[in-house]
Order: structure tokens, then sequence, then C-alpha cells
């Protein structure tokens, strides 16, 4: 399975402490160097920087020198989020791990399957890799991470287990 990500997913996985289930769900994530960079050099300090800077299953790939996405379809977004995109589309990736929700539509116009902390969590669940699933939402939230609460709720329900804390 072919994964790339963009900065958000891998910052806020090291924030509620789940960034260990990429490499068990996934074994190779694949990031561009402007990923690299906004997470571990100018986040140094920051969540994810030092797991990200030493993971040996995080891979630095660079973009082919081809044009990039066109303009109308990347304005208001990030240089690591369009990046993100791009070497998704140029790896034929089976995913995306994309949280910002028009990132997430950018992906899916150019055919690349995005999927957010909240899906990764969930996977992770059901992969045995995150014994509770609500308190992982949980952490989430807290964390300032912007999650509509109805998804998690729905998710939660869907699979027959307790919902959040009101």
């Amino acid at each position: 399975m072919i994964v790339v990500s963009d900065s958000s997913p891998l910052i806020t996985l090291s924030k509620i402490g789940h960034l260990h289930i990429l490499p068990r769900l996934y074994e190779t994530v694949h990031i561009t160097s402007t990923v690299f960079a906004e997470v571990a050099v100018s986040g140094a300090g920051l969540w994810g920087a030092a797991e990200v800077s030493n993971a040996e299953w995080v891979r630095i790939a660079t973009l082919e020198r081809h044009p990039g996405l066109p303009l109308e379809f990347t304005a208001g977004l990030g240089a690591g989020e369009i990046s993100t995109v791009r070497l998704a589309k140029e790896l034929n990736a089976d995913v995306a791990l994309i949280d910002d929700r028009k990132a997430r539509a950018l992906a899916v116009k150019f055919g690349v399957t995005p999927l957010g902390c909240v899906g990764i969590l969930q996977s992770g669940f059901q992969a045995g890799l995150i014994p509770e699933l609500r308190t992982a939402y949980q952490l989430l939230l807290d964390s300032g991470a912007f999650v509509d609460r109805r998804i998690l709720a729905a998710n939660l329900r869907a699979l027959n287990l307790p919902g959040l804390d009101t």
C-alpha cells in the first residue's frame, strides 16, 4: 500500500500520542520535502518533529519537475497540502493522509483517496492498535483539532461504542 501524508496528521497524531500507529498500519509513509520542512525543520521542538526526523518508516520523496496542479484548484491551500496531493498523484498512492477539508476535496478531484486523523484512528482501533477509540477521539478534540463532534459520535455509534463526553 502506498501512503502519502501531509503535515497535519503527523503533528496531530504525535500530539495525542498515536503517531506510532502509522508504521503499524502502513509500514511506510511518504512525505514531500516541503512536509518534512514544515514538521521537522520549521516545527523543530514541536509535536512530531523529533519522531518524524528519526522515523525509519518515513520516506522523503522528491516531486517530479513537471507542472503542478492548476492554480485555480489550489488557491487557499498551503505548500505542504499541495505537494502532498501532487506526490500522491505521482506515486499513484492508495491514500493521502490529509485533514484539511479543502485539501481533501482537491485530492478527490485529482483521483486521490484522502484519509484524516478520524479515519486513521478508526483504522488503528479496528486493527487492534488503539484499545479505546472513544478515548482517542476525545484526545483529538482536546488537542484543538478542528473535528466535527457529530462525525465522531456517528462513528462511535456505527461501531456500537459508548459516545463522547459532553
